[in-house]
């Protein structure tokens, strides 16, 4: 996984609106897109990253176009690699653990969460869902020993409370093999 100083994404709740700002980000400023996309209901989600002042000038353009279409929206300097990972899909499991979901009801603030949980707490972030087939929710799915695992759930929960945004932060301290083969 590439090195990004910092990474922005916004949350639109109109697909052609959110397309119009996409194009505005990238002209802003010298970012790399690392998605531009549909997802469920309805909504498009455009992410970035590069050096933390053009994500910044990227997002706040963006915003701009967006006006009462943004949903959520977030810039993270230095955000965790483990984080990046879990988005594309490609976190190996590499022991099993006790188990952390938070649930969150946008993207944007399933991302944060991961963020913050990972820093929180010795943890490994092993998967991001994000909003395909969920209603617009997303998740997000910790492994570690108990302990770490629960304060990385409380930290990265206390985010998306903050913001309103909080379905739900669960701890499964030894989950089965059955549940956990089919989950992870």
């Amino acid at each position: 996984m590439q090195d990004f100083a910092a990474v922005g994404m916004i949350e639109f709740t109109s697909i052609a609106v959110g397309m119009d700002a996409a194009d505005r980000m990238v002209k802003t400023a010298d970012i790399t897109p690392l998605f531009f996309k549909t997802i469920c209901p309805g909504k498009y989600i455009a992410g970035i990253c590069g050096d933390v002042a053009a994500v910044d000038a990227s997002v706040r353009s963006g915003l701009e176009v967006g006006e009462t279409s943004v949903a959520d929206w977030f810039v993270i300097p230095n955000i965790q690699k483990d984080v990046l990972a879990a988005i594309a899909g490609c976190q190996p499991i590499r022991e099993q653990g006790a188990l952390g979901i938070i649930e969150t009801f946008s993207v944007a603030s399933a991302i944060v969460a991961a963020d913050a949980a990972v820093k929180a707490a010795d943890v490994v972030v092993m998967d991001v869902r994000t909003a395909l087939g969920l209603g617009g929710k997303g998740y997000v799915l910790l492994m570690g020993d108990v302990a770490a695992v629960r304060a990385a759930v409380d930290a990265g929960s206390n985010h998306a409370a903050h913001a309103g945004l909080l379905v739900a932060g669960r701890v499964i301290p030894r989950p089965a093999d059955a549940f956990f083969t089919q989950v992870v």
